[in-house]
């Protein structure tokens, strides 16, 4: 049941992102769509859905991710906060956002 409610956001929505409230990692990587690339997302706190824990056990069987955040772009899963951030900095994420049909600001990136 959770696999096919995770399969069905996934496919309905262009950037959905599973998460809890509290994680920094999701924060950030929350941060990276809205601050830094102005995309909307479709996000799955966990932490506050009755069937949070079934979710990311389906998400980790579907993935072989067991972490939170994981993230998905135009159906496809991208993977966790570090693998989302080294696809911005690489220049890969942008073109899959908008592969997606998701229009997002190109911003230069801050490396301090």
């Amino acid at each position: 049941m959770a696999l096919g409610k995770v399969k069905e956001l996934v496919s309905s929505n262009p950037v959905v992102i599973f998460s809890n409230k509290l994680c920094p990692y999701c924060v950030c990587v929350k941060q990276l769509f809205v601050l830094k690339l102005e995309v909307q997302y479709k996000a799955i706190e966990l932490d506050q859905e009755s069937d949070g824990s079934e979710i990311q056990s389906a998400l980790a069987e579907w993935t072989g991710q067991h972490t939170l955040p994981n993230v998905f772009v135009g159906g496809n899963h991208i993977g966790d906060c570090d693998t989302t951030w080294d696809l911005h900095k690489e220049g890969k994420l942008v073109p899959l956002l908008t592969g997606a049909g998701v229009v997002a600001k190109l911003q230069e990136l801050e490396i301090s």
